[in-house]
């Protein structure tokens, strides 16, 4: 069967350059893979009806176009597309919530309080402040001496003042080996993939480290770790929050050998140093395949509606 695919990518969120990486990748994946594909760079558009495509394939990182947003755009506009639908894009972009499913699922996270810019951080050193809507550790500050903390508050308390409606976040920092665990939905079910470690060269896995740097070592089905019990988790977060084709939940598995959740993100990074791409391709699904399949799955599962209010089963 013949389509088109259009793969979105830019917006307006901090990971803009980010998105645009990787939606450049998939669509070279795609084309490679045989299927028809075309990057179209959005802004903030009110309608995506001037878009030629069969399907649309958002690869957009951040609030907007990974929370929810672009996904009720998307919803209105009646073709298939992957990934989330609206409710449970916003749902998974949102840390706190997240953390409050994870923890009725029996599923270890690190405490968290949200941070007011007017009171006095609620918490013990050490900790990690950031905001509870971004991804790719964007705003991300670990805290381990005063003086840090004193830096970060003040940092913080700034982007507060300068983005009205910023929610930020401070979580008790877990020291330990940083693992992520990716879903892809198959015959309508969520299957892990294999897990992924990351061994930044040093510091922490910031968004550098991501993206800037070629120092960081990640490493396809580690040894030493209950593999199991990281997926099994993983599935029945994703389950939960109403996670459609594909996510990636990162987690730090600290001295015990005990595993706590970070976060989930429900449209992965597909550029270079890309955790999602890596465990696809060790089970024999590399980019081209990957890609292709995913548009595939958007197309085979659509079914045709009207209106624009999401109909997804609700996370809650």
């Amino acid at each position: 069967m013949s389509f088109k695919v259009a793969v979105l990518g830019g917006g307006p969120d901090a990971e803009r350059d980010v998105s645009i990486e990787s939606s450049t990748a998939v669509t070279k994946a795609l084309n490679e893979a045989g299927v028809q594909a075309e990057l179209v760079l959005i802004d903030k558009p009110e309608s995506l009806t001037d878009i030629q495509a069969d399907v649309l394939c958002p690869v957009l990182h951040g609030r907007w176009g990974e929370g929810g947003p672009l996904q009720d755009l998307l919803e209105c506009d009646g073709r298939p597309y992957v990934g989330c639908r609206p409710a449970a894009a916003r749902l998974a972009m949102d840390k706190v919530a997240t953390k409050l499913v994870a923890s009725r699922l029996g599923i270890r996270t690190p405490e968290a309080v949200l941070f007011n810019a007017n009171d006095r951080i609620g918490m013990q050193l050490p900790y990690v402040i950031k905001p509870a809507l971004e991804g790719s550790s964007v705003g991300l500050f670990i805290c381990r001496t005063e003086a840090e903390a004193e830096a970060a508050t003040k940092a913080s308390k700034a982007d507060i003042f300068a983005n009205p409606g910023q929610v930020t976040m401070v979580e008790r920092l877990t020291v330990g080996r940083e693992i992520t665990c990716p879903v892809i939905e198959r015959g309508g079910a969520l299957e892990a993939l294999p897990l992924v470690e990351i061994a930044p060269a040093e510091g922490v896995y910031d968004y550098e480290a991501k993206y800037q740097r070629d120092d960081t070592v990640y490493t396809v089905a580690p040894g030493g770790i209950d593999t199991e019990a990281i997926q099994l988790d993983t599935q029945r977060l994703a389950e939960a929050i109403g996670v459609r084709h594909l996510a990636r939940a990162d987690f730090i598995i600290d001295s015990a050998g005990d595993h706590w959740l970070l976060e989930i993100n429900t449209m992965p990074g597909f550029t270079a140093h890309s955790l999602f791409p890596q465990a696809a391709a060790h089970v024999g699904m590399p980019m081209p395949a990957l890609c292709a399949y995913l548009a595939e799955s958007a197309l085979a599962g659509h079914q045709a509606g009207s209106g624009c209010a999401d109909s997804s089963p609700s996370p809650r």
